[in-house]
């Protein structure tokens, strides 16, 4: 019996992401995505004309699952700011202590793909990032923070600093150092 067209595409959209996320852009093949689908390169390619479009596909489905969950959790960052900074990096700490944590696979696909400027992909990571800070503002705003684009842009830094220092140095105390410089940087201390 024949799969319908829409569930082995998701299939094809959920091996490749796993793999993406697992492994890199550049070291996983088509073969491999087809076969850890359960689907053959050809029944790949009808649905993606290379992996390219893959990419891209992946990259917009997971940009908006993602934007959906944090939608859904949305009620925890409530309260003031130092309290809405505390979940973020208590979250990421979190997050990296899984097995097989490889970082933010946005920022880690953008990276491979630095050398292609005109990368589609690159595009969509760019979009879902900059809905991420637009959710930050929103957040900080509504906390009563002054100047929220300007405090939002450097939590966001911080998160993505501290997510690359955790994944290198495999040490959850960047979280925590992010953290506590996120609340200096929102309430306008600096320390020296």
């Amino acid at each position: 019996m024949p799969r319908p067209a829409k569930q082995t595409q998701r299939r094809i959209l959920d091996a490749a992401y796993e793999l993406f996320y697992q492994k890199g852009y550049y070291r996983v093949g088509v073969d491999e995505i087809a076969a850890f689908a359960g689907i053959t390169k050809r029944t790949l390619y009808y649905h993606f004309v290379s992996k390219d479009e893959l990419l891209q596909a992946v990259l917009a489905l997971h940009s908006e699952l993602a934007l959906a969950r944090i939608r859904k959790y949305e009620d925890r960052y409530s309260g003031n700011a130092d309290e809405i900074i505390d979940v973020l990096f208590s979250e990421l700490a979190k997050w990296s202590k899984k097995p097989g944590w490889t970082g933010a696979g946005f920022t880690r696909l953008v990276m491979e793909l630095a050398d292609l400027p005109g990368h589609p992909a690159l595009a969509i990571a760019h979009r879902h990032k900059a809905a991420v800070e637009a959710w930050w503002v929103s957040l900080l705003k509504r906390a009563g923070v002054s100047s929220p684009l300007k405090r939002a842009r450097e939590v966001v830094l911080l998160m993505e600093g501290a997510t690359a220092l955790i994944l290198i140095h495999r040490d959850q105390s960047y979280a925590e150092a992010a953290n506590q410089a996120a609340k200096d940087l929102v309430s306008g201390l600096r320390r020296s």
